[in-house]
């Protein structure tokens, strides 16, 4: 007798289940996959929230001034320039608000100028568009301006036929359209200046804090490979720098142009958005410490006890300061755990160490100085605090 092998209940085979079993095993990683995408596309919303209601009700408000307060036929310059505007990256919508009344400027004096010599067709809309870009470039715009400058010229060479003395009212729409996105960001919808940076500047601190920590790890560990890891990690930084740098530019013009974030200027957004050039060198002082790792655990130096604690400390003094930068609150703490970090340093040094890791400890005291100036402390101070953290030289 053939053995039909075991069966589960109601006399069905037990193998009958399985492929239903493998069909929801392979639809597991397809919806935790699903998951992360909608939250992340959820997170991407709620990011440009504020800037879409923005644009919208500068479209909206600009073509009401335009049209019926106005009375400026076909105001379509006034909502483009608008959203040109306030499509601009955070932190420089100033300068583009002028680049786009610039370029308009030029677009429509070049499209006049050249329609009213050449007239109309498709040879002259496309001369109209290489000597506005061409004209950008010699009055020193910029992107920004170039395409501005080619836009209203393809505007004004496929509206100009149709309708005539639209040259004011096309530059008096764009400058409407330009202020009242100011308006918007200044006075209606302001940003508020420290969400903005500390959204931006807490990926760049905890990037530096990690990769610190994975770096002391591998001190305990002698793990080469790991402390490899954390400097390619650390290195492909651009990304958060970037957004860190724009988000400083977009904090100071938030709390510039809006009277009501006046009272951040000087205060914890200034001291914020001051914090991007030192968290840089940090940054890139760290970057030094971690390759220096890599040499001193594959070169089998001597590595005190004191010197994987002293690593960690800056990893926690980083991490602390982000928080503290999030908050508003004096950085003491931040500061506490930096000074304690030179402390073990100096403790490792006098404990005896090779050439990589005395640069190990030198960059432990360099980066703590740069995190030092990050919280507003003068250079000096810095590293006066530092030198004596440190202690003696010797173990005499």
């Amino acid at each position: 007798m053939v053995d039909a092998g075991p069966r589960g209940s109601g006399g069905v085979p037990a193998e009958a289940g399985a492929p239903g079993q493998t069909l929801a095993a392979r639809l597991a990683p397809l919806r935790s996959r699903l998951a992360g995408t909608l939250r992340e596309r959820g997170r991407r919303v709620r990011s440009v929230g504020v800037l879409a209601v923005q644009a919208g009700l500068a479209a909206g408000l600009s073509w009401l001034v335009a049209d019926t307060v106005l009375h400026i036929s076909q105001p379509v310059f006034a909502p483009i320039s608008a959203v040109v505007a306030l499509a601009a990256s955070v932190g420089q919508r100033l300068r583009r608000t002028v680049e786009l009344i610039a370029g308009v400027s030029v677009g429509v004096f070049i499209g006049d100028l050249l329609i009213y010599f050449l007239g109309t067709g498709a040879w002259q809309l496309g001369l109209i568009v290489v000597l506005a870009i061409v004209a950008a470039v010699v009055v020193g715009g910029g992107p920004a301006l170039m395409v501005q400058s080619a836009a209203t010229a393809v505007l004004i060479g496929t509206l100009s036929p149709a309708v005539e003395n639209l040259e004011f009212p096309r530059f008096l729409a764009a400058l409407i359209g330009g202020g009242v996105s100011m308006g918007v960001t200044a006075v209606l919808l302001p940003l508020n200046p420290l969400r903005v940076i500390n959204r931006a500047g807490s990926p760049a601190l905890d990037l530096l804090a990690d990769q610190l920590e994975a770096t002391a790890g591998a001190l305990r560990r002698r793990d080469a490979a790991a402390a490899q890891a954390a400097l390619d990690r650390l290195r492909d930084n651009k990304d958060e720098v970037a957004a860190f740098t724009e988000a400083a530019q977009a904090a100071r013009e938030a709390s510039t142009l809006s009277p009501v974030r006046w009272e951040h200027r000087q205060g914890p957004v200034g001291r914020y958005a001051r914090a991007v050039e030192p968290i840089d060198r940090a940054m890139r002082n760290s970057g030094t410490l971690i390759r220096r790792t890599v040499t001193l655990i594959e070169d089998e130096e001597p590595i005190p006890d004191a010197l994987p604690v002293a690593v960690l400390l800056l990893a926690e003094a980083t991490r602390v300061l982000r928080r503290e930068f999030a908050t508003a609150d004096e950085p003491d703490e931040a500061r506490e755990r930096a000074l304690r970090a030179v402390s073990e340093a100096g403790r490792a040094y006098r404990a005896g160490v090779g050439f990589s890791g005395s640069v190990v400890v030198a960059q432990v005291r360099t980066t703590t100085s740069d995190l030092f100036v990050a919280t507003g402390v003068e250079q000096e101070e810095a590293n006066r605090l530092v030198r004596n953290s440190f202690g003696p030289m010797t173990g005499r």
